[in-house]
């Protein structure tokens, strides 16, 4: 390359999504006789970290009852069925993100 060529290069810092905040949910007063979803986003390994949680519950809490629910498809792509399901026959839902 020649002393007076141009190169281009692009910056690849990018762009941060514009975010809009949410209040967290009300906590629970107890999970003794609630249903607890167990949200699989499908990132890698969230499954595998979901059912020892169900596995914990089921033997440290009893009384809890739990779901595993993968969603629909990947964690790129909302799933609003899901979501109202949750919402209709769930207490709380615990969303796995892999590791």
């Amino acid at each position: 390359m020649g002393a007076h060529e141009k190169i281009t290069a692009l910056n690849p810092v990018g762009f941060a999504p514009k975010i809009t905040r949410k209040p967290l949910a009300t906590r629970l007063d107890t999970l003794e006789g609630k249903t607890i979803y167990l949200v699989d986003c499908r990132f890698d390994d969230s499954d595998v970290f979901l059912k020892q949680m169900q596995a914990w519950f089921a033997e440290r809490m009893p009384g809890v009852r739990t779901i595993f629910k993968p969603i629909s498809s990947v964690y790129l792509h909302d799933d609003p069925t899901t979501w109202q399901e949750i919402k209709a026959k769930g207490h709380a839902a615990i969303i796995g993100v892999g590791h």
